[in-house]
C-alpha cells in the first residue's frame, strides 16, 4: 500500500496519529530503525510539535500541530506497558540533528536517556563512521512479524508480503550487529547533549 502524505494529512495530522492506535495496541514487538529523527514513540511534546510543524509547512497541510503533538504523546503510554517490547535503532546522526531549537533537542535527548531505563525499551546507536555491511536506509517500523511501515518524503508505504517483511527483518538484524547499546549508547547520547549546550546562543 502506497499512500501520499498529502492525502492522509489532508484534514490535518491529529487524525493520522489517532488512527494508528489500534495497530499499536495489538502489536507486541516493535522494531524501529530511524536514520533521521528520534522515533515518534520516544518524542517529547516540544520535539514532536517542532517536527510536525516542519512537516505541515512542507506538505502544505492544515496546521493542527499542537493537537497532533498531543495525540502523539498521548499514545506513547504504550511504551511503558508491560507485555510489549520496543527495540530502537538510531543512526548516530539522529542525535545531532537540531529539531525546533537546541533547547528542544536537548530536552528530547534527555528524555531519550530516561526512556532507555523503561523495562520494555532497548535503544541501539549505529556509530557514525563505522565499517558496516548494511547501508543507511529509510526509516521503517516492524510490527511483530507481519507488517512494516516505511516512511518516504512524499508517502507512507505499508509492506505485508512475507518475503519483503523478512527482508526488512534481516536488514534490522544486520543494523543491530553494528549498534552500540547500554553504557556506550548512553555515552554517545550524553556527548551529543553536551555538544548542544556548548553551542553559542
Amino acid at each position: 500500500m502506497y499512500l501520499e502524505w498529502k492525502r492522509v494529512q489532508r484534514t490535518g495530522m491529529r487524525r493520522l496519529q489517532e488512527s494508528r492506535v489500534p495497530l499499536y495496541e495489538r502489536t507486541e514487538t516493535f522494531r524501529v530503525y530511524s536514520s533521521s529523527v528520534v522515533p515518534g514513540f520516544l518524542q517529547t511534546h516540544e520535539y514532536a510539535a517542532a517536527l510536525l510543524k516542519s512537516i505541515s509547512d512542507f506538505h502544505g497541510t492544515p496546521d493542527d500541530v499542537e493537537d497532533a503533538a498531543d495525540a502523539r504523546v498521548a499514545r506513547n503510554h504504550i511504551v511503558r506497558e508491560r507485555g510489549r517490547r520496543f527495540v530502537f535503532l538510531l543512526e548516530e546522526s539522529v542525535l545531532t540533528h537540531v529539531i525546533g531549537s537546541a533547547e528542544t533537542t536537548a530536552g528530547q535527548l534527555g528524555h531519550l536517556l530516561t526512556a532507555m531505563a523503561f523495562p520494555s525499551v532497548s535503544v541501539g546507536i549505529v556509530p557514525a563512521g563505522a565499517t558496516r555491511n548494511m547501508w543507511t536506509l529509510e526509516t521503517f517500523t516492524l510490527f511483530d512479524e507481519g507488517r512494516v511501515h516505511v516512511e518516504l518524503l512524499t508517502a507512507a508505504i505499508t509492506v505485508t508480503a512475507p518475503g519483503e517483511v523478512a527482508q526488512y527483518a534481516n536488514a534490522f538484524a544486520r543494523m543491530s550487529a553494528h549498534a552500540v547499546v547500554g553504557a556506550e549508547a548512553r555515552a554517545r547520547i550524553t556527548e551529543a547533549l553536551s555538544s548542544l549546550s556548548d553551542e553559542p546562543a
